[in-house]
This record gives C-alpha cells, sequence and structure tokens, in this order.
C-alpha cells in the first residue's frame, strides 16, 4: 500500500493531458467543500430531543456552531502541517488520508449525535473531520500550480473552485436526507387542549397518570420546524430528527468519492512546461511577481507573509462567522417581516446560492487576478466590502419598518456579491503566494498561511454568535418590559420573575414573546446582526491597509538555487 501512494508511482507520462488533473481536484474540494452547508445542520442538532422545537436539554445554537469552528480551526492547522508533508508524500498520499478522516470524522460525529453527547461531535466532525479538510484542501493546489505555471490564477481557482460548490450540491443532499429519516413526536393537540404545568422554566403535561416534559410550538416557529405539522404541544424525545442518520449516509458517500479522486492524482515530471510556453522575463511579470524562489521556513521571517495571513484571516473572518449561521440568519432577518417568501425551503436554496456564488467567485477572480494582478484584485475585494457589510443594517432596519421585497432582493444581492470575493479571495491566495515567494515551496507555504483560516474560524463564529446572543437578550428584555404580566403568566405559566429560567430552557424566545406584545410592537429580531455586520466591516479596512502596503520580498531571503 506505500508503494501504491508514494509520489513516484503518480509521475506523469510526457504526453500526459493536464487538463485530467482538475478533475480529480475538483472532485475532492466538492466533498470537503460541503463543510459550508453547516448550517443546514443547525436547526436539526438545537432539537434532536424536541425535534419541532428546541428543549430544555437541547443543544444550544452557540454550542453547535462551535463544531463548525472547531473543523475550521483543525484544517488549518492540519493544513499547516500537510503543506510541507505534501512535497514529500505526494498528493496521492495525502488525499487518501483526508478521505479517511473527513468520511471517518462523520461516522464518529453520528456516534455523539445518537448519543446526545456534544464532545464526541466536536471530535468527530470538528477534529477529525477538521483534519480531512486540511489535508483535502492543500492536496491539489501546489500539484494544479505546477500544471498551470502559464495561468496560476485559473490554476488555483479551479482546485479551490470545488470548495466553494460543496455546499451547492451538499445542501440538497443533507436537507434530503434529514427529511427521509424525519419522524414527527407525539402530538397531543391545541395549548387551549391540553394542561400544561411549568417547573424550573420546563413544560410538562400529565400522560398516562405520569408528567412528560413537551414543547409548545406556535404560529410564528410552525414555519422552522423540518416539516410543518399543527401547532400546539408535542411530546419530547418521542420523534427523530433525523441528522445522526443523515451523518452515516453522508460520510460514506464522500468517504468512497474522495478514495477514488485521490488514486486519479497525477504529477508532472520534473522540469515540465507546457508546450509552447516560454517563461516571461522580469519586465514583464510585473513588481510583484518574483522569479526566485523563497524556503517554506524563510518565508516565515519574511513580513509579507504576515501581510498575506491578515489580508487572508481578515477577509476569512468577515465571511465564515455569517457562513456558519446563514439558513438562521435570512430566516430571522426576514422570516417575520415576509414569512410567506422566506420559509425553510427559501433559506435552504439561499445556503446552495452562496456556495454556487462562492464557487462561482473563485474561479472567476482568481482569472481575473492573472491579468489585473493580485494585490488589485484584494483592493477591490476590501473597498467593496465594507460598503456591502454596513448595507446591511439598513437594510434589517427597513424591512421592520417596511416590509418589502425589494429590501429581500438588495440584502441577496449583496450578501451573494460578497461570497463571490469571500471565495474569490481564497482561490487568488495561493497565486499571490507563488508571486512573492516563487512556485517551489507553495504548497507548504500555503498550508503555514491557512494557519489565518483556523483563527478566521474562531473570530467568526465568536463574534457572530456572542453579538447575536447580546442582541437577543437585549430584545427579550425590552419586550418583556412593555408586556402585560398577567398575559406574561398565562403565556407561559409563569410569572417574569422566573424569565432567566425560561429563557435557559427555551421556553422564553422573541417569537413567543410577540404573540402577546402590545399591537404596534417593531419585531427586534431583523436587527440582530446589525453590530456583527460593522465589526467586519472594520476587519476588512484593516486587510485593506495590510494588502496595500505589499512590497517584493527582500533578495536576502530567496533560495540560492545551483
Amino acid at each position: 500500500m506505500a508503494g501504491l501512494l508514494s509520489k513516484e508511482r503518480i509521475i506523469a507520462p510526457a504526453d500526459y493531458n493536464r487538463w485530467r488533473v482538475p478533475v480529480a481536484s475538483v472532485a475532492i474540494h466538492l466533498c470537503i467543500g460541503s463543510v459550508y452547508a453547516w448550517s443546514i445542520y443547525n436547526p436539526p442538532l438545537t432539537r434532536v430531543h424536541g425535534v419541532v422545537t428546541s428543549s430544555a436539554n437541547d443543544w444550544s445554537l452557540s454550542a453547535v456552531v462551535w463544531v463548525f469552528t472547531v473543523a475550521i480551526v483543525s484544517l488549518g492547522l492540519a493544513a499547516a502541517f500537510a503543506g510541507k508533508w505534501l512535497e514529500e508524500a505526494g498528493p496521492r498520499k495525502v488525499g487518501v488520508v483526508a478521505a479517511c478522516c473527513w468520511g471517518g470524522g462523520y461516522l464518529v460525529g453520528a456516534i455523539g449525535i445518537f448519543t446526545h453527547q456534544l464532545w464526541l461531535l466536536y471530535l468527530g466532525y470538528g477534529v477529525i473531520g477538521g483534519v480531512g479538510l486540511g489535508m483535502g484542501y492543500v492536496s491539489p493546489v501546489s500539484t494544479l500550480i505546477r500544471w498551470f505555471p502559464d495561468r496560476r490564477g485559473m490554476a488555483t481557482g479551479m482546485a479551490i473552485m470545488g470548495f466553494g460548490g460543496g455546499a451547492m450540491i451538499g445542501t440538497p443532499m443533507k436537507e434530503f436526507l434529514i427529511r427521509t429519516f424525519y419522524r414527527a413526536p407525539e402530538y397531543l393537540g391545541t395549548v387551549a387542549d391540553v394542561d400544561l404545568v411549568t417547573e424550573a422554566g420546563r413544560r410538562f403535561a400529565e400522560i398516562g397518570g405520569s408528567l412528560r416534559e413537551v414543547v409548545v410550538v406556535g404560529a410564528a416557529e410552525v414555519r422552522d420546524m423540518t416539516v410543518p405539522g399543527p401547532e400546539g404541544v408535542y411530546v419530547v424525545e418521542t420523534g427523530a430528527a433525523g441528522v445522526g442518520e443523515a451523518f452515516v449516509v453522508i460520510g460514506l458517500i464522500y468517504l468512497v468519492v474522495m478514495l477514488l479522486a485521490a488514486f486519479s492524482y497525477r504529477i508532472p515530471a520534473e522540469g515540465w512546461k507546457p508546450a509552447g510556453w516560454v517563461e516571461p522575463s522580469e519586465e514583464e511579470r510585473g513588481a510583484l511577481i518574483s522569479s526566485h524562489n523563497v524556503h517554506i521556513d524563510e518565508a516565515l521571517k519574511t513580513r509579507q507573509f504576515y501581510q498575506l495571513w491578515i489580508v487572508l484571516c481578515f477577509n476569512v473572518t468577515a465571511g465564515i462567522g455569517v457562513l456558519g449561521v446563514a439558513r438562521t440568519m435570512i430566516t430571522e432577518i426576514f422570516g417575520s417581516s415576509l414569512p410567506q417568501v422566506v420559509d425553510t425551503a427559501f433559506a435552504a436554496t439561499y445556503v446552495v446560492m452562496i456556495s454556487a456564488f462562492n464557487m462561482v467567485g473563485r474561479f472567476i477572480w482568481a482569472s481575473t487576478s492573472d491579468y489585473i494582478g493580485r494585490r488589485t484584485t484584494y483592493w477591490i475585494f476590501f473597498a467593496l466590502g465594507i460598503v456591502l457589510y454596513l448595507s446591511v443594517p439598513i437594510t434589517a432596519q427597513q424591512v421592520s419598518v417596511n416590509p418589502s421585497v425589494v429590501w429581500l432582493v438588495y440584502f441577496y444581492a449583496a450578501t451573494m456579491i460578497i461570497f463571490t470575493m469571500y471565495g474569490g479571495g481564497f482561490a487568488t491566495i495561493p497565486a499571490y503566494l507563488a508571486d512573492i515567494f516563487g512556485t517551489k515551496y507553495v504548497g507548504g507555504i500555503h498550508g503555514r498561511l491557512l494557519t489565518a483560516w483556523s483563527t478566521a474560524g474562531v473570530l467568526g463564529p465568536l463574534a457572530i454568535t456572542s453579538l447575536r446572543q447580546n442582541s437577543v437578550n437585549n430584545a427579550i428584555d425590552d419586550l418583556v418590559s412593555v408586556v402585560d404580566p398577567s398575559a406574561f403568566q398565562a403565556q407561559f405559566g409563569a410569572g417574569i420573575d422566573q424569565l432567566e429560567a425560561l429563557v435557559a430552557s427555551n421556553t422564553v424566545t422573541i417569537s413567543r414573546l410577540m404573540e402577546i406584545a402590545p399591537a404596534g410592537t417593531t419585531d427586534p429580531t431583523s436587527s440582530l446582526y446589525n453590530s456583527t455586520m460593522v465589526l467586519m466591516a472594520a476587519l476588512l479596512a484593516i486587510a485593506l491597509v495590510s494588502n496595500a502596503l505589499m512590497r517584493p520580498v527582500d533578495p536576502k531571503h530567496h533560495l540560492i538555487e545551483n
């Protein structure tokens, strides 16, 4: 097996068609790129026990989103190691390990869901799966740059395009599997038909002479159900969310596809060049395209490495937090204002479209950078991105006052442009590295730079979940201050003095409070992400400065070629 996976076994013959190489690369990236559809898992993972809505023992959104964060952190750390190992072992061996980790991580995560052990979900999908992500991500990049020295941007765009499109294929597959394995819990009837008891913030109903925990689904929450059903009272732990079974099937599919792709990898022989291609002169290259190589370890001693680290980190931070909660975000911003438009199907389609624009942006922007230059490309990313992020709070405020589809269309367009640039930033950075540090060690340097992705994987979700939760708490406090205490008692079976326990057990929510709020009260849900968007714009401003200061590497860092 060691010989079958060796680098020497995959050297292509002289007449090998280089256009066959991107097929395997895209296949692996389509599999691992499904991590961008993580938000599809958020709703069922936060109601494994309650099924139709969250029960007291269910995981919170903040806890679940951090699984995605751990996966991204593990991706960056694994890529930092795998990038250098890739130069020695070759892409086939790295790709096989990636397949086993990504597929196996899903299976371990499924065990965590079935046993409701959150740490197993973190270990499986987050750590083991994240290692598979990192190894799968770097395995084709330096390979394609060597196959396409004449079009570096396009090559990296092809390599990483699949990663952006993974969610486009993964989202409908995940939705289908979750719905297939979904089983509705026992329905007791409307709230008026059932005698409810509230204890320590939880709701109970008497069934067969004993109290059983139940959840109450209001009219506003029906649209968020995996399979819509009647509003009313449901018994906890009598149905199935379907997400555990989906994890098993998806993990096996990805394992098989990635193994087939890994065994299809080929690398060019030493000194190979495309027929008819002549390496450009210094004048033709431009100031920021070097003809010299910089060793992996020496690159860490240059300021250019850390400038590019900031560029990648803050560009990713600005997008990755939104990606982790994309489905939840569009539902919360527009669901209450435009419920007839923004339902579960619309939200799922939104995630698919994010993936589509993310994928297209990777190829288009990376290819464009071959003509306008990498630094100019990032100028566009950051300047335009700042404007678009700052426009989201304005859109959210306007839709709450004037529920018009026009605001939804604008939000949709703005975020799609943002995600083309988010994907384009990923696809263009390997070519930027090759320009600055040369092509010889670009795989290893790229792997080290992906630690910026790990950092962003923490910063983005941390910012969006903590700022959102702070907004939720403030919104609940504001609504409680205008709600009639007697109406509160009737709605939740407990007084306002028990608010903290009721919120902690998911009994009191913004949507449930809006049902008893005075007429004319503005639903605060659409503004939950305003502070996050302002922060993201500020991070892009820092990245813009870092990119603007980019200069060629000092010759003292160049590798002395024999």
